[in-house]
Parts: structure tokens; sequence; C-alpha cells
């Protein structure tokens, strides 16, 4: 899945990711960045 890295200020693909549900009970996915390891959260399916 593709997410967007703040670190990198770019759109990268992300890794060792994981189904999330957030507090107001939307899905998530989290996971790291490919290229620097930064935490990366996506909203939505």
């Amino acid at each position: 899945m593709e997410g967007y890295c703040v670190k990198c200020k770019s759109k990268r693909e992300m890794k060792d990711e994981k189904k999330v549900t957030m507090k107001n009970g939307r899905p998530a996915t989290q996971g790291t960045c490919s290229v620097c390891g930064t935490k990366m959260f996506k909203i939505g399916k």
C-alpha cells in the first residue's frame, strides 16, 4: 500500500502494514516508510 511520508515529503510504499481501528471507529492502516523507516498512517480501507 502507498502512503504519504512526512519525512521524505513524498508518496512511498508502506511496509509492515497492519489494519487498525481509530477511536471514532474508522478503519486505517499503519506501517513504516520503506526508505527512511518513519511511521506512516493512512486513513481508510
